[in-house]
């Protein structure tokens, strides 16, 4: 090997960790280099994945793609593209599994209890967080995926499972795949309905949070649960 191709794949990013580097260092496309493993006779890994993550615009898009989607991609193909998901559902599990919080008192603990479920999910998920008198989580439980509308969000679904596990309350939540905050209308609709079932049944709703996989919004600092 001459002294040009040592040097080539020694500045790949596998290598470098292989020599020392930390992994949280290297770039996204480098990442994604070492997922993919090679490139094409005519696109080097590196390219190829510099092209990838424009091509879907970043990590995220990536995350929320389907898999023959990728698949399609010039270069890519299915192997390529099942890598590239299992890292992404390793990734989720591993977030899913860290440890919990001990007490849900905070916006900012019910987003980091749900993002592992809403991240790079291109479809509205709902979900209701039954807690304990200390405000502890008992269970988080899926109410429904798609847009959310009184129909789809009935109270019934909502608080089933908080009677079920003898919940003293809930905190309810929801994703925004826009990436914006502003609740809907709907949104808006939902909650006071929700909040109004919650204080007949006496388990009330302390908050709906909206999440995004990178910022939450509570509809109760926002004024609209009292």
């Amino acid at each position: 090997m001459n002294i040009a191709a040592r040097d080539a794949r020694q500045s790949m990013p596998l290598q470098k960790c292989i020599n020392g580097e930390e992994i949280r260092n290297l770039a996204d496309r480098e990442l994604l280099a070492v997922i993919l493993g090679t490139g094409t006779r005519n696109c080097g890994v590196m390219d190829l994945s510099s092209r990838l993550l424009a091509e879907m615009g970043g990590i995220s898009g990536i995350a929320a793609s389907g898999i023959r989607e990728i698949a399609e991609l010039p270069g890519m193909g299915m192997a390529k593209s099942v890598r590239i998901h299992s890292a992404i559902e390793m990734g989720r599990r591993a977030m899913a599994c860290a440890s919990p919080v001990c007490a849900v008192n905070t916006p900012e603990a019910v987003w980091q209890i749900l993002i592992p479920d809403m991240i790079g999910i291109e479809k509205e998920k709902f979900m209701a967080l039954v807690l304990n008198n200390k405000n502890r989580l008992i269970k988080k439980s899926l109410i429904s995926l798609g847009t959310v509308s009184e129909a789809i969000v009935h109270p019934r679904e909502v608080f089933r499972e908080a009677i079920r596990e003898g919940g003293s309350s809930i905190i309810i939540a929801h994703n925004h795949p826009s990436g914006v905050l502003t609740p809907s209308r709907e949104d808006i609709r939902t909650t006071s309905r929700l909040a109004e079932s919650g204080a007949i049944l006496g388990i009330p709703l302390l908050d709906h949070v909206i999440v995004t996989s990178s910022s939450f919004l509570s509809m109760k600092e926002e004024g609209y649960i009292k």
